[in-house]
């Protein structure tokens, strides 16, 4: 396995979007309601998975169900079972992985991807709850939920853990100190975990998805024109080969956007 230093550094070779083969894994995927999330359930249902689809939307889960549901009449692969939770009940993040575990025995696969924004503002002028807001859902809650199905994914013969992350937690960037600051600390979490399982099956990386034809990005970029954008199936599709049984890297950045891995470098 791969597992690399501090900050961001690319690497030469660049990753095409495969589908991989993920006939009886369990997935569990956050934020499945809607824009990557959404597409990443699909097509890791339509690779084989039995997906477990976390989100607070009950209409949006039903819609992604229904969606797996018909792909499945055609082709005969995926499942999905619907989990409506809000990712702030903390005890409910706690009971996800023992209902898992009960019913299964074991994760092959987690996507955590839910997120919010919050807002785009001077940092002097963003209120305590919003910061609170954006800490709780982007940070805390990604911890809980490492802590519930990490015992699961190491019972997994070759366990894959996708975090999601963004650029603007390397960039710095005026106005998006709270969002940038929460995924700074996403990819902190996911590097020591990676370093703590760099001697098992289990591969832990966290993705940049880059610009992205979502509502989050046109919350934040409300001048854009969505489509100079790259639909969310398209980024989707990039990531799903990280779900790959046959993956050997550990520790790094996919910049989907690129399509290429990028190793995080300590600075000079």
């Amino acid at each position: 396995m791969t597992n690399s230093p501090d900050q961001a550094r690319p690497e030469e070779d660049t990753v095409e979007p495969a589908v991989p083969d993920l006939s009886g894994r369990i997935a569990l995927v956050t934020g499945a309601s809607r824009g990557i999330g959404y597409f990443l359930a699909r097509q890791m249902a339509a690779a084989g998975a039995h997906v477990v689809a976390v989100a607070r939307t009950v209409g949006g889960l039903e819609e992604l169900d229904d969606a797996i549901k018909a792909e499945a009449a055609s082709t005969g692969k995926g499942a999905a079972t619907l989990v409506p939770l809000d990712l702030t009940d903390m005890e409910g993040v706690d009971r996800l992985g023992g209902a898992i575990h009960e019913r299964w025995g074991r994760l092959d696969i987690l996507a955590a991807n839910a997120g919010v924004l919050g807002v785009i503002a001077p940092i002097g002028h963003v209120e305590a709850k919003t910061f609170e807001k954006v800490m709780t859902v982007n940070v805390t809650s990604t911890w809980r939920l490492i802590r519930s199905v990490d015992p699961l994914l190491r019972k997994s013969d070759a366990g894959r853990a996708i975090v999601m992350s963004s650029g603007a937690a390397h960039s710095g960037r005026a106005f998006w100190a709270p969002y940038a600051a929460s995924k700074a600390a996403v990819e902190a979490l996911a590097r020591s975990w990676a370093d703590e399982t760099r001697n098992m099956p289990l591969c832990v990386n966290v993705v940049d998805p880059g610009a992205t034809r979502t509502a989050m990005r046109a919350q934040a970029m409300p001048g854009e024109d969505p489509e100079t954008l790259p639909h969310p199936s398209e980024i989707a599709a990039r990531i799903l080969p990280l779900a790959d049984p046959a993956l050997s890297r550990t520790g790094m950045i996919f910049q989907a956007g690129r399509q290429r891995w990028v190793e995080y470098q300590r600075p000079a």
